[in-house]
């Protein structure tokens, strides 16, 4: 009983964070872009402090060193097309410019036509290290299905990379490929439920407890049972 209180409690606790993350999140996304974090601020970089975070950028293309990696959006399946852009501090920051369905992986079809340098506006993201589900990336065929920045970086011979990617807004009027601001901006939020759960289950058990604890100090309590 008291497991399946604190576990209805610590729902009810991980509810809150996740509605006020979402209330940060949203404030973030909508929120006049800053500068792009450098390399002093990289280690203090958290997903509960800047993902999301609308940042701005300056720099030129590394066009001959885009990677694709696997995507399904909105669009239907395909890749997101991640350029390095390198800034003139000597750093480099992996851009993810947008979606590519999977018939255009030619890069004379989505490679950037003004070199730079370029400012350009997006939402930060932290690296996702390793692959998806069950899906391990892999760059010595060159098949990514992660935006691992540090495997990334490592594949395409980068230095002084972000621990971090730029998903790149969608700039009004334009077209063409690839497609940017696609990012899926969702949280999975089921924690009333559990809590309800829990809290049910533990009610339940304080009421067999009771039951049985009547039981043993007054026997008979519910009436004479039928003699067998």
């Amino acid at each position: 009983m008291v497991s399946f209180a604190s576990l209805a409690v610590w729902q009810v606790q991980r509810r809150a964070y996740k509605l006020d993350l979402i209330a940060r999140v949203e404030a973030r996304v909508h929120a006049a872009p800053t500068p792009a974090p450098g390399p002093e601020d990289w280690a203090g970089l958290s997903a509960g402090t800047d993902e999301y975070r609308r940042v701005l950028v300056t720099g030129a293309w590394v066009d001959d060193r885009s990677t694709l990696v696997q995507a399904v959006t909105e669009l239907g399946g395909g890749y997101w097309v991640m350029t390095p852009l390198a800034r003139d501090d000597g750093t480099t920051i992996l851009v993810n410019r947008g979606f590519v369905p999977a018939t255009e992986r030619d890069p004379a079809i989505w490679r950037p036509r003004d070199p730079g340098p370029i400012t350009m506006v997006g939402l930060l993201r932290l690296s996702e290290p390793g692959g998806a589900f069950l899906q391990a990336n892999d760059p010595i065929s060159d098949r990514w299905f992660s935006r691992d920045v540090a495997a990334i970086a490592a594949s395409r011979n980068l230095a002084n990379v972000a621990p971090y990617f730029i998903d790149a807004e969608r700039t009004p009027g334009k077209s063409g490929l690839p497609v940017a601001g696609l990012t899926v901006i969702a949280f999975s939020n089921n924690h009333l439920v559990y809590a309800l759960t829990w809290g049910v289950l533990a009610l339940m058990a304080a009421a067999g407890a009771a039951f049985v604890n009547l039981e043993r100090l007054h026997p008979g309590w519910l009436g004479p049972r039928e003699p067998k």
